[in-house]
């Protein structure tokens, strides 16, 4: 390793490539889900299935990566992990061509391995460079992640449109993430979020329980659910419900995944400022008033017009919910890490049991009568998030220090 240090402005750059990589994969095997499932010959039900391989590889991710950085640092969690994302790629779609849903939900597991582990190590490195340059960064970092998802889906678009064989796309695709990866992990230094053997014990005996019995930390970790839920389910389904649902053909379905891509790009992007003038719960309440409205009017209403519509509302609705309650989540008490580690796993149920159930659903009602499961979660999070308002702070009158309310 270089004995010069990377700047940073070489960190910055690296991280939007990393959170780039797993946006571009992401959309390029949902934009051809419709074609994976033909190539399958998977029923709505085997289908949701083959997607609960994300489902686990996403938790084993989530709940490996903390002990992980805290052990070997981010920079070995963030290669392993985006190196299964493009591992990933091919792996599904020789499973798909072979016809082997087992290799296909293998592929997928290998997938949500990747993400679950390598984001969290990626927001960790994130962390620390937003405390080096005193500039938010957190936000336009997740932004990057989207508007990877909207390139990804213009491609698929494409893709599509020729019939581009889907071995070839994945394949094609997963070779410009390596791309991404080996230019960008050198400029990630060695040794951030690690510990000692010692910290790591008293990480360990330390009272996670007591978390557990903080109300409003499980508030806002319903709220993580919710709108995890809400941007998983379109992650997972939203070709397949254009398609199967709307009568859209294959090359639709993915532009109206591209659109609520480009909706979630947009939402992240412009987020903070309305964050900063009108505060995290509000901007939570509205965004999930918003998804709400999506999904009940591409789960009511039969039209393709107001379901192109109402996806902008389901991606605006849900671009900024994961983010803020996880930020919200940070700043609800002591010991952030393990706060938004717990926030976080919560969030994760929700990939864990929302494809197979939704998939199960489908079977008999339809995958658009089955959009009713994320719109009732949904609903209740607009209940919850006032919980994630700013704790008001005050002097304490014997150290005239400032402290938190709790």
């Amino acid at each position: 390793m270089s004995p010069i240090a990377p700047t940073l402005r070489r960190r910055r750059w690296a991280l939007f490539a990393l959170f780039l990589l797993p946006g571009l994969s992401m959309a390029a095997w949902v934009t051809r889900t419709p074609d994976v499932r033909d190539l399958l010959g998977a029923s709505t039900a085997q289908m949701g299935l083959v997607l609960f391989g994300l489902s686990v590889g996403s938790m084993t991710g989530i709940l490996s990566s903390g002990p992980l950085v805290m052990r070997l640092g981010t920079r070995p969690v963030v290669l392993l992990g985006s190196a299964l994302v493009v591992l990933a790629l091919p792996t599904i779609a020789v499973g798909a061509v072979t016809g082997q849903a087992l290799l296909t939900a293998f592929g997928l597991a290998l997938f949500g391995a990747g993400m679950g582990g390598g984001e969290v190590a990626m927001n960790v490195e994130g962390a620390e460079v937003e405390r080096l340059s005193g500039r938010p960064f957190l936000p336009a970092l997740h932004g990057c992640f989207s508007l990877g998802t909207v390139i990804g889906a213009g491609l698929g678009i494409l893709a599509n449109a020729v019939r581009f064989p889907v071995i070839a796309h994945l394949g094609l695709t997963a070779l410009v993430g390596a791309g991404l990866l080996v230019w960008a992990v050198r400029a990630i230094p060695a040794g951030t979020g690690r510990l000692s053997a010692e910290d790591r014990a008293a990480q360990a005996t330390g009272p996670r329980l007591m978390l557990l019995k903080d109300v409003r930390l499980l508030m806002i970790g319903g709220v993580v659910l919710a709108m995890a839920l809400a941007e998983g389910t379109a992650n997972d389904w939203l070709p397949l419900v254009m398609v199967d649902g709307h009568g859209f053909g294959a090359t639709m379905g993915s532009t109206v995944f591209a659109l609520f891509a480009a909706a979630m790009t947009v939402g992240r992007f412009s987020g903070g400022p309305i964050v900063a003038r009108v505060g995290r719960a509000r901007v939570l309440t509205v965004s999930a008033l918003f998804a709400a409205a999506g999904l009940a009017l591409i789960s009511a209403v039969d039209s393709q017009a107001v379901a192109v519509a109402a996806v902008v509302l389901w991606g605006l609705g849900a671009s900024l919910g994961f983010p803020l309650a996880l930020s919200a989540a940070g700043d609800s008490g002591p010991n952030p890490a393990a706060r938004v580690a717990l926030a976080s796993t919560i969030g994760y149920l929700a990939f864990l049991v929302g494809p197979p159930t939704l998939g199960m659903l489908g079977e008999h009602v339809g995958l658009r009568g089955a959009l009713v499961v994320p719109l009732a979660v949904v609903l209740l999070a607009v209940g919850l998030a006032r919980a994630t308002g700013e704790r008001p702070v005050r002097e304490d009158s014997s150290t005239g220090e400032l402290e938190t309310v709790r």
